[in-house]
C-alpha cells in the first residue's frame, strides 16, 4: 500500500464528516452554510418533558443533543411555570434551549439568535411545531432590537471562534441583562471555560460556577451592579 493513501483515523473521521455533510466548525459559524441540507429528527428529555426537534446538516451538533447544552439544562435554573419575563437564547442552533425555555416558561418571551440562516429556520420550524412561535422570537444578531434587555441570557456559545471572538461576543450581550437579570452559560473546560470565568471577574461581572460536569463548566453571570 502506498504510504501517502495511509490516514490517520482522526484525518479519515475528518474527511468523512466532509463527504457526508454532518457539522464543522466551517458550517455552522456560517451565515449561510454551503452544506447541502440534510434534515433529521433527535429526540430528547428535559426536566420531564420529552422534544423531538428538526435537525440538519450545517447547524452545530446536528446528529444529537451537544452534550455541552445537556449539562446546562441539566444544571442550571430552569424557569417555573409562573415566571415571566424577556429570555435569550443566544446561538439558538436548531432551538432546543429557546423550546425548552419556552415550554418550561409559557408567560416568557424568548429571542432566539443566531448568526446561521439554517439554523435559524429550524428554530422558527420547531418552536411552531411544538406550538410556541407566538413566544420564541427567531432573529439574526443585528435584528434584535436595540431597546430590549433580557431578564436571563443562556447561551452554549461558539467556543471554537476564538478568545477574542468569543469575549467580543460577551462584551456585545451581556451587558443587555436587566439589573437583576442572569446569564447561564456552559463553556469546555478544555475549550477557555474557566479563562471565561476569570476574565468575567476581571471585568467586573459576578460570576458563580454552579456545576462542573462532563468536562463542562456552568456559569452563573450576574448584571454588574455599577
Amino acid at each position: 500500500m502506498n504510504a501517502q493513501n495511509v490516514r490517520h483515523p482522526a484525518e479519515r473521521r475528518r474527511a468523512a464528516r466532509r463527504q457526508t455533510g454532518r457539522v464543522t466548525a466551517d458550517h455552522y459559524f456560517s451565515a449561510e452554510p454551503a452544506a447541502p441540507e440534510v434534515r433529521g429528527e433527535i429526540e430528547f428529555n428535559v426536566a420531564g418533558r420529552d422534544y423531538r426537534l428538526t435537525v440538519a446538516s450545517g447547524v452545530f451538533s446536528a446528529g444529537r443533543l451537544d452534550p455541552g447544552t445537556a449539562v446546562l439544562l441539566r444544571k442550571a435554573d430552569l424557569p417555573t411555570a409562573g415566571v415571566t419575563g424577556t429570555f435569550l437564547d443566544l446561538g439558538c442552533g436548531y432551538g432546543p434551549i429557546a423550546c425548552v425555555l419556552a415550554s418550561e416558561a409559557p408567560g416568557a418571551v424568548v429571542h432566539a439568535v443566531d448568526v446561521n440562516s439554517r439554523a435559524r429556520e429550524l428554530t422558527a420550524l420547531n418552536a411552531a411545531t411544538l406550538g410556541l412561535a407566538g413566544r420564541v422570537r427567531v432573529e439574526a444578531p443585528d435584528e434584535v432590537p436595540a431597546g430590549v434587555t433580557f431578564d436571563e441570557i443562556w447561551s452554549n456559545p461558539p467556543t471554537h471562534v476564538g478568545k477574542a471572538e468569543l469575549r467580543a461576543i460577551m462584551e456585545r450581550w451581556l451587558p443587555r441583562l436587566t439589573p437583576e437579570g442572569v446569564a447561564w452559560l456552559v463553556i469546555n473546560r478544555h475549550l477557555g471555560g474557566d479563562s471565561l470565568h476569570a476574565w468575567l471577574v476581571e471585568n467586573g461581572w459576578e460570576v458563580e460556577r454552579v456545576a462542573s460536569q462532563k468536562g463542562f463548566r456552568v456559569l452563573k453571570v450576574a448584571a454588574k451592579t455599577s
